[in-house]
Order: structure tokens, then C-alpha cells, then sequence
């Protein structure tokens, strides 16, 4: 089932998510719900709060379009260390249109449980390392946004608004 995309500036972005005490069918159908949602809008990560759900719960596929897909389902993701620094353009779902160079780090080392339980402790470089750092900050309430300057943000946020009332948005 396709989900609704919450859209900044809703306060739901904002929440830190509540981790998800057992991986049950409740969860399972929430991944593919979430799944189903991303690849509809397109994109190619989503995290619970973005479609209203108070989970600590991302999916994504960073594969390029001439590649089959490759859907990797996360639950309660967490960065455990970091290092280096890579910058580059990112979008988000919940504020369409928006785009803006973001500096991230450019080595992580990540956990999460995977759809069987299973816990896994991985690391990831470039686009994957971007991609989970910008999911899970979803999950603590920080949006890509926050971390520009604030004549950035002011200027996205502007553009917004201004769309919000054009109800271009």
C-alpha cells in the first residue's frame, strides 16, 4: 500500500522515533508499505517518521536505474562511528523540490536488524554512507536542512512557504 508522504514543515519530521521492541508481522507490513511508497514517489530512502509512523524503521536502494533493485530494509538503525567528509547534493522526499550540497561523513560503521531479527554490523562509504546518515537523522527529528548554513535553510524554507501558498506543494 502506497503510504502519503509527510511533507515539511509538519512537526511529525521533527520527533525522534521510538525503536522497534520486536520484529513482528505489524513491523514487516510497515517495511513493505514504506517500500512500496519509495519506489512510487521515486526515491531511493525513506524513513518512518516521513510517512507517520513512530518506528526507527528506513528502507532504501541506492542502486543505479540500469541495475535490478536491491531493497535493504533497516530496522532500528545506528551509526556507530564516523570518519572523513564527502559533500554532495541532496533531496528529500518530505521537502519535494528541495535540493542542497550536504557535508556528511564519508566512512560509517552501522548497525540494524534486519526482517529476521538478525542484528548486523556493517560499513559503508559514499553514496551508501550518505544515504543511511540522511535516513537516520530522519529518525532523530533532523532534516538534511539542518545541517546548511542559515542562509540556505532560510532561503528553502522562503521557497516553501511561498509554494505552500501558491498551493504549489
Amino acid at each position: 500500500m502506497i503510504l502519503d508522504i509527510v511533507k515539511f514543515p509538519d512537526k511529525t519530521l521533527r520527533k525522534k522515533t521510538k525503536p522497534v521492541e520486536k520484529v513482528s508481522d505489524d513491523i514487516l507490513e510497515k517495511l513493505n508499505n514504506m517500500a512500496e511508497t519509495m519506489y512510487n514517489a521515486p526515491g531511493v530512502g525513506l524513513a518512518a517518521p516521513q510517512v507517520g509512523i513512530d518506528k526507527r524503521l528506513v528502507v532504501m536502494d541506492i542502486t543505479a536505474e540500469d541495475e535490478p533493485p536491491k531493497l535493504e530494509k533497516l530496522i532500528n538503525p545506528e551509526v556507530l562511528e564516523y570518519e572523513g567528509e564527502q559533500t554532495g547534493e541532496e533531496g528529500c522526499l518530505s521537502l519535494p523540490g528541495e535540493y542542497a550540497d550536504v557535508k556528511r561523513a564519508e566512512w560509517i560503521r552501522y548497525k540494524y536488524i534486519d526482517e529476521n531479527g538478525d542484528e548486523h554490523l556493517q560499513e559503508a562509504t559514499g553514496l551508501r554512507a550518505r544515504v543511511i546518515q540522511h535516513e537516520v537523522d530522519h529518525l532523530d527529528g533532523i532534516l538534511f536542512i539542518d545541517k546548511l548554513s542559515t542562509m540556505k535553510r532560510d532561503m528553502i524554507k522562503k521557497r516553501i512557504k511561498k509554494r505552500i501558498s501558491q498551493g504549489d506543494y
